[in-house]
Order: structure tokens, then C-alpha cells, then sequence
């Protein structure tokens, strides 16, 4: 069943599913706010904003590396959040994308 995204003014966005022969709104009143179809938020390819900022252990580096982890991604000019345990916070798919290239990797499950 496909799965459909509505956006309000505010950026808030909810996912609705539908069956493929069901007629799908356009937009719809949800507590208050008006809801439309956002596209855009359809077509990143990866699940919406929820679960992101995320802490990545795949990328991440020993405790006592965690400061040289930060100047390298600051020096390549993507600043990253790294925990103290040398864990860096990835923000969403983009600044992970963006952060892993500059360290020469990628992520074999994204869809970016």
C-alpha cells in the first residue's frame, strides 16, 4: 500500500496510507490545521524527518579520537556533532550523506 505525505504550513508532516484504487484527498483538516499533499516530502527516498538526528556506531571512532573526528569534519566543512564516545549525530540523510563522503565512505542502505 502506497504511503502519503501531507505537509501543513508549519512544516509539520504526517504520512497517510491509501490503497491504490482508493480516491486520495487533496488536503484535509487535522486538529485544527490544514493539511495538503506534499510531494516533496514524498519523493526524498528515505523515511520522513522522524528518527533523525541519528548517532551513527558504524561511523564512529574510538572515545580518544572523538576531537580529531570533530576538527576533520569542521576542516572539510561539515560541521558534525561527535559524542564522547566518538559516535558522530548525524542531523538527516543529507548531512549524513554529506559527512560520510568527506571521510571517504557511504551508506550501503540509503536510497540518496
Amino acid at each position: 500500500m502506497p504511503i502519503y505525505c501531507y505537509e501543513n504550513k508549519g512544516g509539520d508532516v504526517i504520512e497517510r496510507v491509501y490503497l491504490v484504487n482508493q480516491e486520495r484527498p487533496k488536503g484535509f483538516m487535522l486538529n485544527g490545521y490544514w493539511y495538503t499533499r506534499s510531494f516533496q516530502a514524498e519523493n526524498v527516498g528515505t523515511p520522513s524527518a522522524a528518527g533523525w538526528p541519528i548517532e551513527c556506531l558504524a561511523s564512529g571512532v574510538h572515545a580518544d579520537q572523538a576531537g580529531e573526528l570533530r576538527e576533520h569534519f569542521k576542516k572539510a566543512g561539515v560541521p558534525t556533532e561527535v559524542s564522547a564516545d566518538g559516535n558522530p549525530v548525524y542531523r538527516n540523510a543529507k548531512h549524513q550523506k554529506k559527512a560520510l563522503k568527506c571521510r571517504g565512505m557511504h551508506n550501503k542502505a540509503s536510497y540518496s
